[in-house]
């Protein structure tokens, strides 16, 4: 049966591939992002996460001409790289407003309409950065470490009334956000991974797709590495 769902951060990467799996499977997909436009077939709804007001505003119309939200993806994220002593308190505000408060605030909202529907799905993009930190990525890692306990609580506080929450961890994705290391840096992450290579985004998101799916219907609070084994042992 076709379900409305909401991918934040879903105009590309591992956002747009989660989108498009939803969307083929038949499932009516919005994609949220601050620019709020669509791609392809999928319905894009300006949605800054950084923001309450965009965030309701964003659900507000969702649930005008679609439906109430009954699969959240919650994956909006930013960087601001940097060593820790030239780090700057604006760098350390901005992601962990945009990653980790954007997704309480999203979860927040969405949460408003699946307690009424007594079902729902609500899955957050972490980071294997979360369990084993990086260098010139304090608040990065922090931000996505965040993740894991606000999506375990939501597990518990959200559990009775049929809905779900869980974490996806995805290591080192081919993405605009990788793609901007330097050479020196993808050759040295590469080198630690067990696979030997990097993942492809439609792999983070057959993972979140399975989680969205009835055969998930008994997993919550859990925290899956998509990760090709970097994170082996957290």
């Amino acid at each position: 049966m076709s379900r409305v769902v909401l991918v934040t951060g879903g105009n590309r990467g591992i956002g747009l591939a989660t989108a498009r799996a939803f969307a083929a499977n038949g499932d009516q997909v919005m994609i949220g992002h601050r620019a709020g436009t669509s791609i392809d077939d999928l319905v894009g709804v300006t949605c800054d996460v950084a923001d309450t007001a965009s965030v309701n505003s964003a659900f507000d119309e969702i649930e005008k001409d679609y439906g109430p939200v009954e699969v959240l993806v919650s994956n909006a994220g930013i960087t601001r790289d940097g060593l820790l002593m030239r780090m700057s308190d604006e760098d350390i505000d901005d992601v962990i407003n945009t990653n980790l408060t954007g997704a309480f605030r999203v979860a927040r909202r969405a949460a408003k309409t699946m307690l009424r529907q007594r079902r729902g799905r609500i899955i957050v993009i972490s980071s294997v950065m979360a369990m084993r930190g990086q260098v010139g990525q304090t608040n990065y890692a922090a931000s996505k470490a965040g993740l894991i306990g606000l999506a375990r609580s939501l597990a518990r506080e959200l559990g009775s009334r049929g809905i779900t929450s869980n974490v996806v961890a995805p290591g080192f994705v081919d993405t605009d956000m990788t793609e901007a290391l330097s050479e020196e840096m993808r050759e040295r992450m590469l080198g630690e991974i067990p696979l030997g290579r990097t993942a492809h985004p439609d792999e983070v998101a057959a993972v979140v797709q399975f989680l969205a799916s009835d055969a998930a219907s008994y997993i919550t609070g859990a925290l899956i590495p998509v990760d090709g084994g970097v994170g082996l042992g957290h």
